[in-house]
């Protein structure tokens, strides 16, 4: 009830300079009351925060199907779905961490269900908003951290604080699980934490590191396996979580550690390798058995909308959730068979990309940038419309299209999204590889005047595959135009 009254005044009655003067101490106020009205659920829960720009949601999964597998009740929230124990429900917010009370009222109902871990997927604006505050947070987990929100924030440095206000919660007290590939892994570091454990794929990241508290100085050099390291006089240990070598290929990714025991996964692409990698982490930490660990990921067939493979003969048909730089540009490295060790497909294929991620009224920067790797990776790129929200979706479009031209690629705008998947089903051919992103598992297409048009890539691309007479019609209701 409460909540709702200070949406009403917000809407109608305080003027919006006022409101936005005041907006931090409102996300405060709505922050705390929600946490009194559900009488500060994360008490007695042991909460895990995932936060970074790419593969916050796919970890999340790893984590709760780790102690689940592990023989705890858990509940988790992503931009996927909401699930506490046995109940899922799908995220249809179009957004990860939806307001006005929402994540205490889940940690509540979490906790009354029998949960005894939370994982939640911790977003930048959700920080933003105070939606972290108020949660008692056991651990902190980076995955990575790239430019995106930028608009929104005012710039990377802006973003980037807001993601350390994850582990700034850990209050010294907290684990601090990072990817030391990461270019701001020191940064994160800085916050205090009760533990903190640092993860490495590659050897050059390999590095042992000892966090001084009061000077914040580190110490380099190299490590594999799992083992923890000495803690120096004076400062804190910093536990490296490696592999002694890795293998990403079609079959999938395994990971070699150095105490005899050996992950494997089907999934595809270096980055599934560092999820994992992430989640194996954590599980270190809270002492799931490497067996447990094993059995848990050899079972685990990927996240919905995440490189989910609809086709794999005569051609490939994928649909990825990627919208950021860098998530497009591990999906088609992956796809193209570009990255360490991946052979995915023949030199002679073609990979035919379709590319709706750039939403309307945000991060416009990065258009052209998504344009540029397309046309880099992609043998034929067809720019469809995404989420244009209140923005004319050509104009979206033709931003992208000036970046694939920088590239010299072949490309073509279709703005109706299911025009534009039945071309690209249509051009492929034996052996080529044909990717759909920007959308992955989301249920429909924001448009103007905040109208959402039902819609599920992967339901379309079965209906187009169908209509080629390859597959069996998927039954779910779709849109048939998006323009």
């Amino acid at each position: 009830m409460l909540d709702q009254v200070f949406y009403f005044l917000r809407r109608y009655v305080i003027p919006r300079p006022v409101f936005e003067f005041f907006q931090p101490a409102y996300h405060w106020a709505l922050a705390l009351l929600g946490a009194l009205a559900y009488d500060f659920p994360s008490r007695g829960l042991i909460v895990i925060g995932v936060t970074g720009t790419n593969g916050k949601s796919t970890t999340v999964e790893m984590l709760d199907a780790l102690f689940t597998a592990a023989g705890f009740k858990t509940a988790s929230l992503s931009s996927i779905r909401f699930k506490i124990g046995e109940k899922v429900i799908d995220n249809r917010f179009k957004m990860t961490m939806p307001g006005r009370f929402f994540v205490q009222k889940f940690l509540h109902d979490a906790k009354r269900a029998g949960a005894t871990h939370v994982i939640l997927e911790i977003t930048s604006e959700g920080i933003k908003q105070s939606r972290h505050k108020y949660i008692n947070f056991a651990a902190a987990v980076l995955t990575n951290l790239t430019p995106e929100h930028i608009e929104a924030h005012g710039g990377f440095e802006n973003y980037k604080k807001a993601k350390g206000e994850l582990f700034k919660a850990l209050d010294g007290r907290g684990i601090s699980v990072v990817n030391l590939a990461d270019a701001n892994v020191e940064y994160f570091l800085g916050f205090p934490a009760g533990e903190y454990i640092g993860y490495a794929l590659e050897a050059s990241d390999k590095r042992q590191a000892t966090r001084d508290k009061t000077q914040g100085t580190s110490d380099k050099g190299q490590e594999t396996g799992n083992k923890k390291q000495e803690a120096r006089s004076g400062k804190q240990e910093l536990r490296i979580i490696a592999p002694v070598n890795y293998e990403v290929n079609e079959l999938g990714v395994r990971l070699h550690f150095s105490d005899d025991w050996e992950v494997f996964a089907p999934l595809k692409g270096k980055f599934n390798a560092e999820n994992m990698l992430a989640a194996i982490a954590v599980g270190e930490v809270f002492g799931i058995s490497h067996e447990a660990m094993r059995k848990t990921f050899a079972n685990f067939r990927g996240v919905p909308g995440r490189m989910e493979e609809i086709q794999k003969e005569p051609f490939r048909a994928i649909v990825d959730y990627a919208f950021t730089p860098n998530a497009l540009r591990q999906v088609y490295a992956t796809l193209s068979g570009r990255d360490k060790g991946q052979e995915v497909r023949s030199k002679d294929s073609k990979l035919i990309c379709v590319l709706g991620a750039a939403g309307g009224g945000r991060d416009k920067w990065k258009r052209l940038e998504l344009g540029k790797i397309a046309g880099e990776y992609c043998s034929q790129v067809i720019i469809t419309n995404e989420d244009p929200y209140d923005e004319n979706p050509r104009s979206i479009m033709e931003d992208v299209r000036r970046g694939t031209e920088m590239r010299d690629a072949t490309y073509e705008i279709i703005e109706d999204r299911r025009l534009a998947i039945r071309n690209a089903i249509e051009a492929a051919k034996p052996g080529d590889t044909v990717v759909i992103t920007g959308k992955g598992s989301e249920s429909s297409i924001a448009a103007a005047g905040g109208r959402r048009i039902p819609w599920d890539d992967r339901a379309v691309v079965r209906e187009e595959l169908a209509r080629r007479g390859l597959v069996t019609s998927d039954k779910r209701q779709v849109a048939g135009d998006t323009k």
